[in-house]
């Protein structure tokens, strides 16, 4: 026997519908590279999400095309966040921070037919627009008035304007009655190998993780607070946060492009925030900021931190010298991010400091609608011990089954997602990551690939052969290392060396050091052994430290 409720699908425009008949008086504000600051309502970014809707149809973009963006937090690309999904169509957000050849596979391989891209990024648009013959349209998301830096900044060919696509249509769309699961968002993400692979989310999973984000044991948040999601809008969607802004109504502030401590605290006490959420590397230059200063927050009550773990001083500095809550949370592109979030029991509250801070470093329990569990190299599923170490897998309804473009199911055990991490969960379920079985680098939340570098570090006809690692780093988490064996008779510095990789790779994929090598150790089959590698540099001091 079936329930007789009414079936009515998870959909990101009733997100934003929502917003907009709830809490339509309440704000968005988006600060500007200048300074200048952009406010409106739920109700204006659903009637500029309309027009925008109607804009993207009169340039013959049809359900289940991909519209890319190439843009910083802020109200217009929220607007696409809404109105591509919305209308059938897939928001592709990209990370412009990758290298230029990375960033062409990406929007050719995602067959983007239209690029929206922010004015900071006109030359790289204009760089990529002939390496992206499939992109029939580019869209400049300028500031209204500002015709003359428009028509005299680099861009690509017949660049179209944001604001005058928006002035020629009406501001109301008839939202389709989508099934929940539709396409509506694409991010793609780096592994050790091979080309980034793609991750195509859809309304149901999107509209599900927003609620598990809102409960009180995640990010708890409401219609009482003031957002600022410095998580970028081209990193897994801003985990997610502007669809759980407009779930519940919370104030929502769009910090721009600078992210830098004394940006964002003015941010914070200008708008009154109460709640973000970034990477470490965010909150330890606020952190230093405030203390320079002598600053304390006024209304910031709780932070989340995520895209790579959280040192514990870092989380004692922030709670202990500035009073703010810090929310340790894991997740990956995979997970839409949300996957763990360390969030006390009732049992813990009696726990001396110490000890719940010692909870606080782990990852932290799953939210409703995630599965985790730790595997041996047999498959078999290791105790809740907090001891037994294996690697992690996880389920629910918003975690990827398959990548964009691949065989369906093609990565699952099982049905279950393996991670990549190599983790412990206790008795209590709160999960601690303790490595990575992959040989990625993860720097300020971003990865690095450490096969792509040492490829480049071969192709230096000085190199013999070289194996990139992961060394701590206090500001940035881990750092890249080479370590390199000269060809015999060489003389190649490491300075010389490092310079090779300029124009190859983005900057701040570039390695910090380089150490020479008489030889590398490999395995029995003549793999680079980078655990003995790591376990030898695990106390290396780079000079960037």
């Amino acid at each position: 026997m079936l329930g007789q409720m009414m079936q009515t699908p998870l959909l990101i425009s009733s997100l934003l519908r929502h917003a907009a008949a709830v809490h339509g008086d309440t704000e968005i504000v988006s600060r500007g590279a200048d300074g200048a600051d952009h406010r409106y309502t739920y109700a204006d970014a659903h009637h500029r999400a309309c027009r925008l809707a109607n804009a993207l149809l009169s340039l013959g973009v049809r359900p289940g095309d991909r519209v890319a963006t190439l843009a910083w937090n802020g109200h217009r690309h929220l607007e696409l966040y809404y109105a591509v999904s919305g209308m059938g169509a897939v928001c592709h957000t990209v990370n412009p921070r990758l290298f230029l050849d990375q960033i062409a596979y990406i929007i050719d391989h995602a067959e983007d037919t239209l690029v929206c891209f922010d004015v900071a990024f006109r030359s790289l648009a204009e760089a990529l627009a002939p390496r992206c013959p499939r992109v029939r349209a580019w869209v400049l998301l300028a500031d209204e008035g500002d015709e003359r830096d428009e028509l005299e900044a680099p861009a690509p060919p017949g660049t179209l304007r944001y604001e005058a696509l928006l002035a020629a249509q009406p501001d109301d769309f008839a939202w389709p009655a989508l099934d929940e699961h539709t396409a509506a968002g694409l991010c793609y993400t780096s592994g050790t190998t091979g080309h980034p692979k793609g991750v195509l989310y859809s309304h149901r999973s999107t509209v599900l993780q927003a609620m598990a984000i809102a409960l009180p044991d995640a990010v708890a948040l409401s219609a009482r607070d003031v957002l600022a999601p410095v998580s970028s809008m081209f990193h897994v969607m801003s985990w997610g946060l502007p669809y759980a802004a407009s779930l519940v109504g919370s104030t929502l502030v769009l910090p721009g492009p600078k992210l830098d401590g004394a940006s964002l605290f003015r941010l914070f006490e200008d708008e009154g925030v109460t709640v973000s959420a970034a990477v470490p590397t965010v909150w330890l230059g606020l952190a230093t900021y405030m203390a320079e200063h002598a600053l304390r927050l006024s209304t910031l009550k709780r932070v989340l931190i995520g895209g790579s773990a959280c040192p514990r001083a870092l989380i004692a500095t922030l709670q202990d010298d500035f009073g703010v809550e810090v929310i340790h949370a894991w997740g990956m592109t995979e997970t839409s991010p949300l996957g763990t979030v360390s969030r006390p029991k009732r049992k813990h509250a009696s726990l001396p400091a110490d000890r719940r801070l010692d909870l606080q470093v782990k990852q932290g329990r799953p939210v409703f609608g995630v599965e985790v569990k730790v595997v041996g190299a047999d498959g078999a599923e290791l105790p809740r011990d907090g001891a037994a170490a294996g690697d992690l897998l996880v389920r629910g309804p918003w975690v990827c089954a398959s990548y964009f473009k691949a065989d369906e199911n093609d990565q699952l055990r099982d049905g279950w997602f393996p991670t990549g991490d190599v983790a412990t969960i206790d008795p209590d379920s709160y999960v601690q990551i303790t490595d990575r079985s992959k040989d990625v680098i993860k720097s300020g939340g971003e990865w690095i690939s450490s096969i792509e570098l040492e490829n480049l570090a071969v192709a230096h006809p000085s190199i013999q052969e070289a194996a990139v690692i992961g060394v701590a780093h206090p500001k940035w988490g881990e750092r890249p290392l080479v370590v390199a064996v000269r060809k015999p008779g060489a003389t190649v510095s490491g300075a010389e060396l490092l310079a090779f990789y300029e124009g190859k790779v983005a900057k701040w994929w570039r390695p910090d050091d380089v150490v020479f090598v008489a030889e590398l150790p490999h395995t029995a089959t003549g793999k680079l052994l980078k655990t003995r590698l790591r376990a030898e540099y695990r106390d290396y001091r780079l000079p960037t430290s």
